[in-house]
């Protein structure tokens, strides 16, 4: 009996089982190369010699394995390529440990005595005022940044014999001349602990809170 022209399809099957020697992996492009080229060589022994495969069907199933081969070396590059950047986010997560991370939030964060803050303004300010408010409404005090240009700027404020549990938290005026500019609050908070999972990596913060890496604005 002549033989048929490859079916990919057991050739399939065959990558999924071991060779003769049994010494390289099913997965390796290699071996299932020379699995094929040996079904290949089979064939055209016994072949019809009235009825040859033509060039057409050889150049087919030669393009069809060289195809499944490349499918094999690009997961193996992919996957070499993830476990990479996975240590490499590791590193950067362990690195940020202690560091103050800037978030969206009028809530000072304490030091002692001394509280922690930002400011992010959309526009230059020839002035800006944080106000600290406390847990009645009233303001506390005030901290004259006086002009700063547009971006993220710190700032500290001393409570001294304040009681810490009557301050709220803290307001910021922009303006540059009489126009008004748009300034949003953020807190300062160190990074206690880094924790990983499929999705990238979570910080909690000294106030105990959780959020993903993508939630903070800056590192300080």
């Amino acid at each position: 009996m002549f033989a048929q022209p490859i079916d990919l399809t057991s050739l399939g099957s065959a990558v999924g089982s071991s060779t003769a020697g049994g010494s390289r992996n099913a997965t390796d492009p290699e071996a299932s190369q020379d699995r094929f080229l040996k079904l290949l060589v089979a064939q055209l022994n016994n072949q019809d010699p009235l009825n040859p495969m033509d060039n057409a069907q050889m150049t087919t199933q030669m393009a069809q394995i060289n195809t499944v081969s490349g499918i094999q070396e690009l997961n193996a590059t992919l996957k070499g390529m993830a476990t990479q950047a996975a240590a490499t986010q590791s590193l950067q997560g362990a690195s940020l440990i202690g560091r103050e991370a800037l978030i969206d939030g009028n809530k000072l964060s304490f030091d002692g005595t001394l509280a922690k803050g930002a400011v992010s303004l959309d526009g230059s300010a020839s002035q800006v005022y944080v106000d600290i408010i406390g847990t009645n409404g009233n303001r506390i005090d005030t901290v004259d940044m006086g002009p700063l240009g547009p971006g993220q700027h710190p700032f500290e404020w001393d409570a001294g014999e304040l009681n810490l549990a009557g301050i709220a938290r803290f307001e910021v005026r922009a303006s540059n001349g009489s126009e008004p500019v748009a300034a949003t609050p953020l807190s300062r908070l160190k990074v206690a602990s880094v924790s990983f999972n499929a999705g990238g990596f979570q910080l909690q913060l000294q106030n105990g809170r959780s959020l993903g890496y993508d939630q903070v604005r800056a590192f300080m």
